[in-house]
């Protein structure tokens, strides 16, 4: 990006149009009372999102047989950029002092798969809990894999959560097989169960699930996807695969998909949102309510 604010590559201006820099949030200058920085617990992004990983390991990220090949999670713990395990009250610290100095107007909390039969979501629960007492109005999205006990839906609920993703990054099995093939052992089906759950408890288009474009699923078999998704009540957030630095697929020079298919796959699901009457900003917390890192909403979505 130029002094103007317009996009560049290798000194040439690739789009005219005019980007303004989001500044660093007050919030990250503070730290806890152990001496933990705020933003080693949580990261603003987009422009006005709180974002943390509660748990920054994952069971499936122990060998590259089992990893998702576009993750990175454990990566930025490695580089000391993060901690292992946020704690209920530090995310209330933190939420509390971004919603007051930065203006932040929702939350989203992730988590690495844990092996017990919650998957994860009695750690994330915890946190949502504090969270909701220290910022009653904050909404909050949660992230978690299919639990064992699809009652750990309800109690997330329970705890204050406002929206949930479950995402399954694809639809094909053989593209998920290659992907990500521990959560491949998750059976697309037992996807459903928990989505259609998850739209009971949540309500319809509360619930979101991540898919990546690029990933090798045939274009047109993902966009009928979307549409029985669209069907149960669950937001399809149709994002383009990247591959982040330290992934396997970045490492093995996977490149990301064409700006051709992106805006194909993107342009046809998004009319099929507005058909619908979805809007990702309804979600009200989350990656659909964001739409930063999709172009769903700039088509209509």
């Amino acid at each position: 990006m130029d002094a103007d604010g317009r996009l560049t590559r290798d000194g040439a201006v690739v789009q005219e149009a005019a980007f303004e820099p989001v500044q660093r949030p007050r919030f990250y200058e503070l730290k806890t009372e152990e001496g933990v920085p705020y933003e080693q617990l949580a990261r603003l992004h987009g422009t006005d999102v709180l974002a943390t990983t509660v748990v920054q390991t994952c069971t499936r990220y122990t060998s590259e047989s089992n990893r998702c090949r576009f993750c990175t999670i454990e990566e930025s713990l490695q580089a000391g950029a993060t901690t292992q395990v946020k704690q209920p009250e530090q995310l209330a610290e933190v939420a509390e002092a971004a919603w007051r100095l930065d203006g932040v107007s929702q939350m989203v909390m992730t988590t690495g798969t844990s092996n017990g039969p919650d998957r994860g979501a009695r750690h994330v629960g915890r946190c949502v809990t504090a969270v909701r007492a220290a910022v009653p109005l904050l909404p909050i999205q949660v992230q978690i894999e299919p639990p064992v006990q699809l009652e750990w839906i309800d109690r997330l609920r329970a705890c204050g959560a406002d929206a949930i993703g479950i995402h399954i990054e694809s639809l094909d099995q053989g593209v998920r097989e290659r992907w990500t093939p521990g959560k491949a052992t998750v059976s697309t089906e037992r996807y459903r169960e928990a989505w259609r759950h998850a739209v009971e408890v949540f309500g319809r288009n509360r619930v979101s699930t991540y898919l990546l474009v690029g990933l090798g699923e045939e274009h047109e078999e993902l966009i009928a996807g979307t549409q029985t998704l669209i069907e149960m009540g669950v937001y399809p957030f149709v994002v383009p695969y990247r591959p982040l630095a330290g992934s396997l697929a970045d490492r093995d020079r996977v490149p990301a998909p064409s700006p051709e298919l992106l805006a194909h796959v993107t342009r046809r699901v998004a009319a099929q949102l507005v058909a619908a009457g979805m809007a990702g900003a309804d979600q009200v917390a989350g990656c659909a309510a964001c739409g930063a890192c999709s172009a769903l909403r700039q088509a209509g979505g």
